[in-house]
Formats: C-alpha cells, structure tokens, sequence
C-alpha cells in the first residue's frame, strides 16, 4: 500500500512554510516593526515621551519588561479563563475529521473496556455470567463491527451526527 504521506510532500512543505512564517517569521517581524514605528512616528515626535524614552533602546527595554508579562497574561486569560480556547478547540475537533475520530474511538474504547472489565471481574470471582450479560456482550461486539464497517474517514458523515 502506498503511504499517503508521500503523496502530500507538496501539501506538507506549504503547510510547514506557513507554520514557519506566521508563528515565527511574521511574529518577530510585526514585533519589530511595532518597536520602529511607534517609537520614530509617535515617541520622536513628542517631546514628553521623549524624556520618558530618551532612545530606542530605553523604549525596547520598557516594552519587554512591561510586554511580555502583560502578554503572558493575556495568553494564559485566554487559555484558563476565557471561553476563547474551547470554541477554538470545538472547531478544531469539528472540522477535523482526525481529531473528530480519535474522540469518538476514544469513547467507544472506553466504554467497551469498562463492560469488559466488569464481565472479567464476575469470572474472576467465579460468578456465571447472566444471559443478559451475555446478550450485552454480544450486542457490544456488534456495535463496535458495525462502527468499523461504516466509519472512515472520508465518510464521515457518522461521526458528524
């Protein structure tokens, strides 16, 4: 069987160039650019600011010192506090099939696994299953056979409802 990844090496490089250049190239240059223009066209200007920020490198250092924590905080609001990063993460989970699927096998997984731990631990006390345990098994093995057969993830049309 073909791996699928060789198949994506274009779609790979781009999606790593665009990586590259909005989480770190992009960052550092607006970063930089924010610095230069604000300090020549707004702090050069007025004389007030001037006497707070005598030189470029007095306002960098003010910033930094006063930007990073303030920025931090603003991250760790948005991930820890606000409902800013669930959305994001619902979003991310709905529309990638991927991660969609990995959620619902998780689930299935579970829930097979904590049936199956209750059947074992009846046989371990040497207790005799019930018909209706029995049933519930078969029923499990089922479900999860028919999960198979129905879902991939091309057709995902189960795993949206």
């Amino acid at each position: 069987m073909d791996d699928p990844r060789k198949k994506s090496t274009s779609f790979r490089a781009w999606f790593y160039f665009r990586t590259g250049w909005a989480v770190y190239f992009a960052f550092m240059f607006a970063a930089v650019n924010t610095l230069v223009v604000t300090y020549y066209l707004a702090i050069d200007n007025i004389s007030f600011l001037q006497q707070v920020f005598p030189t470029f490198g007095h306002y960098v250092i003010s910033v930094i010192l006063i930007g990073i924590p303030v920025l931090i905080g603003a991250g760790y609001i948005h991930f820890k506090k606000s409902p800013g990063f669930k959305s994001e993460a619902d979003i991310a989970i709905e529309s990638n099939p991927h991660a969609r699927r990995n959620l619902l096998n998780t689930e299935a997984i579970l829930a097979a696994y904590l049936f199956s731990n209750d059947l074992m631990m009846k046989m371990l006390k040497d207790e005799k299953l019930t018909e209706d345990e029995i049933k519930k098994f078969t029923e499990l093995q089922d479900k999860i056979k028919e999960h198979f057969k129905q879902r991939t993830i091309s057709d995902n049309k189960f795993d949206l409802e």
